[in-house]
C-alpha cells in the first residue's frame, strides 16, 4: 500500500515537471512564431514621362483598275507621289518602305447586274515611314492633304494609325528600379514608426511588369513608363 502510494506520488511529480518544461518549451516556440511573422509587405512605384524615339507612320492608299497591270502601273504612280512627299519633308530613302499591294477582285461573288459600276479590281498599299526623327512626322502629317489633291485616295483607318515607340527602356529600368525600391522603403518605415517598430532586412521582392503607356490621346508621342515592386521587409523592435 505504501508502495504504491509512493509510486502515485512519484507519478504526480514525473508529471507536473513535464508540463512545466512542455509549457515553457511551447512559450519559447510561440514567441519565435511571432517574432518569424513579424513583417510588413509594400508595394513601391517609379513613374516618369519620356519622349518616343520611333515613329511609325503608314500612308495606306487605294486604286482601282479593270486589269492588274493597270492596278500595278496605279499603285506605282501613287507610291511615287507619296514618296516626292515625304522627300521634300525630310525624311531618308532608307526610312521609307513600300508594301506590297493587297489586290481584291470586285467582280468575285456579285451578279453580272452590279459589275458594270465597278472597276474590275481594286488594290490597297502602304507607304511606311519608319524614323526616328519624331518632329518632322509631326511637321508633315498636317500637310498630306497635298497629296488628296494630287489624287492619292488616302485612306486611314485604325489598323493604320500612325504610332510613336519608345524603345530604350533598359536605359532607365535600373534607376526606376531603384527608385521603387526606395519608394516601398519609406511606405515600410512609415508603417513601421506606426507600430513602434524598425524596418529590417528584405525578406522578399517582386518586381512587376514595366507598363508604357501614351501620356493622353493628344500627345502619343510623350510616354508614360511606370513599374510597380512589391517588397516584404521585416519588422525588428
Amino acid at each position: 500500500m505504501q508502495n504504491n502510494v509512493l509510486s502515485a506520488a512519484l507519478l504526480g511529480l514525473f508529471i507536473a515537471v513535464g508540463l512545466v518544461l512542455g509549457g515553457s518549451y511551447i512559450n519559447s516556440a510561440a514567441v519565435s512564431w511571432q517574432a518569424a511573422q513579424r513583417s510588413v509587405t509594400v508595394k513601391g512605384l517609379a513613374e516618369r514621362q519620356v519622349p518616343a524615339n520611333l515613329a511609325l507612320w503608314p500612308l495606306h492608299f487605294t486604286v482601282t483598275g479593270d486589269s492588274l497591270t493597270a492596278v500595278q502601273q496605279q499603285v506605282d504612280r501613287q507610291a511615287t507621289k507619296v514618296r516626292h512627299y515625304l522627300h521634300d519633308a525630310g525624311f531618308k530613302a532608307n526610312e521609307i518602305t513600300l508594301t506590297s499591294p493587297q489586290v481584291t477582285d470586285q467582280y468575285a461573288n456579285r451578279p453580272a447586274n452590279q459589275r458594270a459600276s465597278l472597276a474590275h479590281y481594286s488594290a490597297e498599299a502602304t507607304v511606311l515611314v519608319r524614323t526616328p526623327n519624331i518632329k518632322a512626322v509631326k511637321r508633315a502629317m498636317p500637310g498630306v492633304g497635298s497629296l488628296i489633291a494630287q489624287g492619292v485616295l488616302l485612306s486611314p483607318n485604325y489598323n493604320y494609325r500612325t504610332e510613336f515607340l519608345y524603345t530604350d527602356l533598359n536605359k532607365i529600368k535600373p534607376k526606376m528600379i531603384a527608385e521603387a525600391t526606395a519608394n516601398a522603403r519609406a511606405a515600410a518605415r512609415q508603417f513601421a514608426k506606426d507600430s513602434g517598430s524598425q524596418v529590417g532586412q528584405i525578406r522578399s521582392a517582386s518586381q512587376g511588369y514595366f507598363s508604357i503607356e501614351d501620356l493622353d490621346s493628344y500627345t502619343p508621342e510623350i510616354k508614360k513608363v511606370w513599374v510597380v515592386t512589391t517588397i516584404d521587409y521585416s519588422l525588428d523592435n
